[in-house]
């Protein structure tokens, strides 16, 4: 009973301490700076910018189709090539909007959308995340986490597991080559560049067998990535390897992360 209560006045002073801090520094829009109703959202013009992605679309990669294609359809891509990753789904299509988001929070760190971009990757992926038991984020080389002082990917991840509930494991896979940004690469030359560059460890090869996970990234440009993480997921033992992304490139001429 006295538990209940402690936890109960800690929620309470917690509220009343945001609702302080609201009014001494109001919430902003992460891309304009415009005072905005809540931390993390965004002002109505921007946010009718956003292309947010929804079915139809490929049963497998998540592409967008621009007409309904029935249920269990694939794009051309994972037919002719099947992905290991079961289901990988993205919450915006990659954009001017989006792109500034993920570059503010990957390059910039900001933080204040965090939350939100969580609920939206939530939301999108609820069909690869139902069932999950692990949410694992695409881990950076110490020396990129170094320079950089975060994986953006373990803070979405993180986010992710706290609304969900799904647990997030950060010590069943490793970046053991550093290897040169994706950005400007062919999808062949991407493939190349992360091939053979993540291993599982000791703690994941006793964790995983049987086991459905979920990578957790920010951007999915063409899936080498995931593809990459997905393969010693799969030979360490998981039994169904799905991603989710915060934003996907969806036309070959968008920018590229």
């Amino acid at each position: 009973m006295h538990s209940c209560l402690r936890y109960g006045a800690a929620g309470a002073l917690k509220k009343a301490g945001s609702a302080i801090a609201d009014v001494l520094w109001p919430p902003v829009s992460p891309l304009t700076g415009e005072t905005v109703g809540a931390r993390g959202q965004l002002e109505a013009d921007t946010w009718s910018r956003i292309h947010f992605l929804a079915a139809p679309w490929c049963e497998t990669c998540g592409l967008p189709f621009s007409f309904p294609v029935g249920a269990g359809a694939e794009c051309a891509a994972c037919i002719a090539r099947p992905p290991r990753t079961n289901k990988a789904r993205a919450a915006l299509a990659y954009g001017d909007v989006s792109r500034r988001l993920v570059l503010d929070f990957k390059h910039g760190g900001r933080l204040d959308a965090l939350d939100q971009m969580a609920r939206w990757m939530v939301h999108a992926g609820k069909d690869g995340l139902a069932g999950a038991q692990a949410l694992i984020p695409v881990p950076l080389h110490p020396s990129r986490l170094f320079s950089r002082r975060f994986n953006q990917s373990a803070l979405l991840a993180d986010s992710m597991s706290r609304q969900t509930g799904i647990p997030l494991e950060t010590g069943w896979l490793v970046r053991s080559r550093r290897t040169p940004t994706q950005a400007g690469q062919s999808g062949r030359g991407r493939r190349r560049n992360v091939e053979g560059a993540f291993r599982v460890t000791a703690e994941g090869q006793h964790s995983l067998p049987g086991k459905t996970v979920v990578l957790i990234d920010d951007v999915m440009t063409t899936g080498a990535t995931f593809e990459a993480c997905a393969a010693p997921l799969l030979r360490a033992g998981a039994s169904v390897v799905n991603a989710v992304a915060i934003a996907r490139v969806v036309k070959p001429t968008d920018p590229t992360t």
